[in-house]
């Protein structure tokens, strides 16, 4: 069994502000990073339970350099910084992959429910739809791991994420660390949220994987819109775009891949 798993920090437990992890020679980011990374341990120990042969884990948050190997069981592989690919948050996947999990993640730009809400850059898109609903990063990426036949098996973060994920698929297992409020959160208690993410992630690697593979839709209808307007002029210059007003583009096609290769070059 090879087990692919991404990883973010806005999800994680605890984590309420995005103060707390704007310098990298900060103590709140350090305290934040180790957190991630035992939550990231936790399912590897998860995954390593349950049978798997090989784990990989991609540290998906920022410059992707945040995860202590150090932390990680020493039989899991860990893909630091950035592949450069349109799979982008799971860069390194590919279709030999038994399953993925999705560990620290959060709800998509514009919720309520965490107040680090975003969708790949908070700087620059106020939301990014596609076929007329909202999606953050968890659908965007659930959808790429889809593409290459990959099933989700397992997601952690905020509560609101969970929902969705399993709105996706009612057969994935989840772990809700924490629910926004304002420009607060309520969090479970870290260690509560390690123990519960390596349980959860045997069992879910105990059950029969293949009734938890999306299926995609026969064609994608991807609308972005921007904090700035000249972000919009400028990105409705990519092939294929088309520019609906100050702020928004659209792009459309049958192959989720060119969906991926837009978002890779317009964000």
């Amino acid at each position: 069994m090879k087990i692919f798993i991404g990883s973010d920090i806005e999800g994680i437990a605890s984590l309420a502000s995005f103060e707390e992890i704007s310098s990298e020679s900060s103590v709140t980011y350090n305290r934040a990073v180790i957190q991630m990374s035992k939550e990231v341990s936790a399912a590897c120990r998860g995954a390593l339970k349950a049978g798997a042969r090989e784990v990989v884990v991609k540290d998906a948050h920022s410059s992707g350099m945040n995860i202590i190997q150090d932390y990680l069981p020493k039989e899991v592989m860990l893909i630091r910084g950035s592949t450069k690919t349109p799979f982008s948050m799971i860069g390194g996947i590919d279709k030999s992959f038994d399953a993925i999990m999705f560990i620290g993640y959060h709800d998509s730009a514009g919720s309520k429910y965490n107040p680090m809400a975003h969708t790949i850059s908070g700087r620059t898109v106020r939301e990014i739809k596609i076929n007329g609903q909202n999606v953050g990063e968890l659908h965007i990426f659930m959808y790429a791991a889809a593409y290459l036949g990959v099933p989700t098996v397992f997601v952690s973060g905020d509560n609101e994420i969970c929902k969705k994920a399993q709105l996706l698929n009612e057969n994935i297992l989840t772990v809700g660390t924490k629910e926004g409020s304002g420009s607060s959160v309520k969090s479970i208690h870290p260690v509560l949220a390690e123990e519960l993410i390596e349980k959860n992630v045997i069992d879910a690697l105990n059950g029969d994987f293949k009734e938890r593979l999306i299926e995609l839709p026969e064609k994608f209808s991807v609308e972005i819109s921007y904090n700035k307007h000249y972000d919009a002029t400028k990105a409705s210059n990519y092939p294929g775009a088309v520019y609906l007003d100050e702020h928004t583009i659209r792009f459309e096609t049958k192959d989720y891949y060119e969906v991926l290769r837009f978002l890779y070059f317009v964000i």
